[in-house]
């Protein structure tokens, strides 16, 4: 138990920096802005998005479980972060601004996103497969 008091009161500190970090900007309401649409995000597109495919999946018979969830939110995640360059219009005027290939690199971070997934779900349906089955005890 004392070990959470330890956790909540280094939690705690560390709020208390953010907040002495936060106050110190010249125009701290900015940083709140971002953060608020970072929740919005989240809240109004990513989380009715894997909803919405989860559903998807139900109604044609497939059941998403929680590690496929957790990939879907890990790419949906990766790709709202990696929107802003993806977006952007052609290219900048200061070509240290956006010096990455990120559509590439977006590619290379689904694609890892997806090999992992897969390899945890058939290591898992091995695993599964050469356990012993329990007698029914009913």
């Amino acid at each position: 138990m004392t070990h959470r008091y330890v956790v909540g009161g280094c939690g705690i500190a560390l709020m208390a920096f953010g907040g002495s970090l936060l106050v110190a900007q010249p125009e701290p309401w900015r940083v709140v802005l971002w953060l608020a649409s970072g929740v919005l995000v989240h809240d109004g597109l990513l989380a009715p998005l894997v909803i919405a495919i989860a559903a998807l999946a139900a109604a044609a018979g497939v059941r998403l479980r929680g590690v496929a969830r957790a990939a879907l939110i890990v790419a949906g995640s990766l790709t709202v972060i990696a929107l802003p360059p993806l977006l952007r219009p052609g290219g900048v005027a200061n070509a240290t601004v956006l010096p990455l290939d990120y559509p590439r690199n977006w590619l290379v971070a689904m694609a890892a996103v997806t090999v992992i997934w897969a390899g945890y779900a058939g290591v898992r349906a091995c695993v599964r497969r050469a356990a012993p089955r329990r007698p029914d005890r009913g």
